[in-house]
């Protein structure tokens, strides 16, 4: 193929209903037919983010995704002064389907544009352990109390994986299991304290998982963005003896995760929801994690790659945040193939019965590993027709229709 004629001609959104939320996908088409995909959210604290592709895709029209470094910057310099956020989003679900598009022209797998992998199986941990039973009646078996929590736990370890992350949970007299997570107003909360009731279901929480997953699983607890500096401290001299992988947390302030990070006798994981490489900076140079977790659908994968070069030169090791569809399950798969300093990849292995319908592959796991395909570009694209059948919960969406084409702009 004439990669000269690599141009692109068409950008378009679609998504897809998913149970609970809905998932997001821009498909980036050249003149020659090569279609590049990329998976984006806007479901959970991000509206918005198919509206800014909709008003900067007309920039992309006659330029070639072999220059996606050079639309990445054409794109950061028309929207720098809402740099972040939606817009930053929005530019890294660019920048992902132009690497796609890229590497497909070029026929060769994506971690190939990114220097190579260094690893063919990628370790991972069943993310969002109970969360998601106990959420909705999509996912089954549902868990509804501490005995439905035992029998998961033991399914994460005969199911072969190593590792498994679970957050804070409220139990009843009658060990009921309800979600507490105050940072994103269940319950309402706005002082997002802790008491002495939270961190004793914490402990019994992660007693009972340790009891059920046995001593070799190792246990990660995220406890978001659900307390601030005094309330991570009490949880943490809760579980102090336990024997955690990590724990992650969420604050904006980097000398405050210092701080945590001092205090805690486990390592420290977090940064989730920054973008950029100058906003993961302080954290780094205040040695605040042990982990850094760089959301690589939000950054693009590129940029990710920069993030996670800084990160090693702060002797950090990296993850990444994995919470989407299986084609971000594959994106992130691709950062985690190619950086030297990963620590672990995050992956839900709970999902609604029609997920397989949506894409052309869905990952392999084999013993808690990923195991990495050779196929061109990210190795998965969702099915159109499927993406179809499954309309989105929400009728306003602007979503399933072309944003622009080559010739109008």
């Amino acid at each position: 193929m004439n990669i000269k004629n690599a141009i692109i001609s068409e950008v378009k959104t679609f998504s897809c209903n998913n149970s609970w939320r809905n998932y997001y996908f821009l498909k980036i088409t050249t003149e020659d037919g090569v279609a590049g995909w990329s998976e984006f959210d806007q479901n959970f604290g991000s509206p918005g983010v198919d509206a800014v592709i909709k008003q900067i895709g007309h920039r992309l029209i006659g330029q070639s995704v072999m220059d996606h470094e050079h639309i990445r910057e054409d794109l950061r310099n028309v929207t720098r002064p809402g740099q972040g956020g939606v817009v930053g989003q929005a530019l890294g679900a660019i920048e992902n389907a132009l690497l796609d598009a890229k590497a497909k022209t070029l026929e060769v797998p994506c971690y190939t544009l990114l220097g190579g992998k260094v690893r063919d199986r990628i370790r991972v941990y069943w993310s969002h352990c109970v969360s998601y039973r106990a959420r909705t009646e999509h996912f089954s078996p549902p868990i509804f109390d501490l005995d439905g929590v035992r029998q998961i736990a033991r399914e994460v370890r005969e199911r072969g994986f190593t590792g498994l992350k679970t957050n804070i949970f409220e139990y009843d007299e009658n060990d009921k299991i309800k979600n507490w997570a105050p940072g994103f107003g269940n319950p309402f909360d706005p002082g997002r304290n802790v008491d002495r009731k939270t961190r004793q279901n914490l402990r019994r929480h992660l007693e009972v998982m340790r009891a059920e997953a046995g001593p070799d699983m190792d246990i990660l607890v995220d406890l978001n963005f659900n307390a601030r500096t005094e309330g991570y401290l009490e949880l943490l001299r809760e579980i102090n003896d336990l024997d955690i992988f990590w724990v992650e947390l969420d604050t904006l302030d980097p000398e405050a995760m210092a701080l945590i990070r001092s205090k805690s006798a486990h390592p420290i994981a977090g940064l989730e929801t920054l973008i950029g490489l100058q906003q993961f900076l302080p954290f780094f140079r205040a040695q605040a994690v042990d982990v850094a977790i760089v959301d690589t659908p939000w950054n693009g994968v590129w940029q990710s790659m920069k993030i996670a070069a800084a990160a090693e030169a702060y002797e950090i090791n990296v993850a990444c945040h994995n919470f989407y569809g299986h084609l971000c399950t594959m994106m992130n798969a691709h950062f985690c193939a190619a950086v030297p300093n990963l620590r672990i990849m995050e992956t839900d292995i709970d999902r609604v019965s029609w997920d397989h319908e949506l894409f052309t592959h869905v990952p392999e796991y084999v013993d808690g590993h990923l195991i990495m395909p050779d196929r061109p570009g990210w190795g998965t694209e969702p099915i159109e027709a499927a993406l179809l059948a499954y309309p989105p919960q929400d009728n306003n969406n602007m979503v399933n229709r072309p944003v622009a084409r080559l010739g109008k702009v």
